[in-house]
């Protein structure tokens, strides 16, 4: 691999590791928006599909499965995500308690913009079936979203690795937030202050979980796209629609919806369209490229 393309994979993971401190932005839209979602996927249900020869000792079948992961792509990913998480977690926390309107306003315009990505690889013209799927899904994310958030405590560290597995979803299933989960459940500050604070036995059960999260989830994911691939892109587009909801910039503490009361989150959301316009329309060329 050259240089270059081990630069742009790491700059994807940056994306989508900023993407993963954020509240309501999933890591799962981000990937798809920069063309790597169905190659995480595959690698990820490779890496499990290995590790359960271990059963029955089939070191062959072991071998087979760890050469279809796709590490060109995913050591520089990962080594972006990160970079992001520590970067972003110390950047995004005071802007996220400062400017919490603004910062919503930037990326409900952005996941807006990016539902343009799952719609056209979905199909290149949708029935009224897709239509109501699509509305079911979002109906779901919605009610997802609305969820009550739960106060913040110090979670023993089972509640860290159970909170993990459900959270790192988000970076298997385009339009649901691990960060808003993680809101949720009560653990998104002790875990970005954990990040911080460099507390590493709280990070370790956190990737522990994330890790058997991603195995269990990623397979089955793997064959839908494979096999029902209309169906399941259908669906994450409704669910990144109704994951809208948690970013509508004027809400009460716990999160209920208020009507709009300043004009700068208006501003917010239309850069959020810009810059990820501009990266969907940057992915597109990069595709048309590469089929040269």
């Amino acid at each position: 691999m050259n240089p270059l393309s081990i630069a742009l994979n790491a700059f994807r993971g940056f994306l989508i590791g900023v993407a993963e401190v954020i509240p309501g932005v999933s890591g799962g839209t981000i990937a798809l928006i920069v063309g790597v979602y169905q190659r995480i996927i595959n690698s990820a249900a490779a890496f499990t599909k290995g590790v359960l020869q271990l059963r029955t000792l089939n070191f062959a079948a072991l071998g087979k499965e760890f050469k279809k992961i796709d590490l060109a792509l995913l050591i520089p990913l990962g080594i972006g995500m990160l970079s992001a998480i520590v970067v972003a977690a110390a950047a995004l926390e005071p802007l996220l308690e400062n400017e919490p309107e603004v910062m919503r306003g930037l990326f409900f315009g952005m996941i807006l913009v990016s539902l343009v990505v799952p719609y056209k690889m979905a199909a290149k013209s949708w029935a009224a079936k897709d239509y109501l799927i699509g509305l079911i899904a979002a109906a779901i994310a919605l009610g997802l979203m609305s969820l009550p958030r739960a106060a913040e405590f110090e979670p023993n560290l089972l509640i860290v690795f159970l909170g993990a597995t459900v959270a790192i979803c988000a970076l298997v299933l385009p339009g649901v937030s691990g960060s808003f989960l993680l809101l949720a459940l009560g653990l998104y500050a002790p875990t970005i202050a954990a990040v911080n604070d460099r507390n590493w036995a709280y990070l370790l059960v956190f990737v522990l979980g994330a890790v058997v999260g991603l195995g269990a989830f990623s397979t089955l994911l793997s064959w839908l796209l494979e096999n029902k691939r209309r169906i399941t892109l259908v669906i994450m587009t409704g669910l990144m629609l109704g994951s809208l909801r948690a970013l509508w910039p004027w809400q009460q503490e716990q999160g209920g919806v208020l009507a709009p009361t300043t004009f700068e989150p208006l501003i917010a959301l239309a850069a959020g369209v810009l810059v990820v316009g501009g990266l969907i329309l940057w992915q597109a060329k990069l595709d048309s490229r590469s089929h040269q």
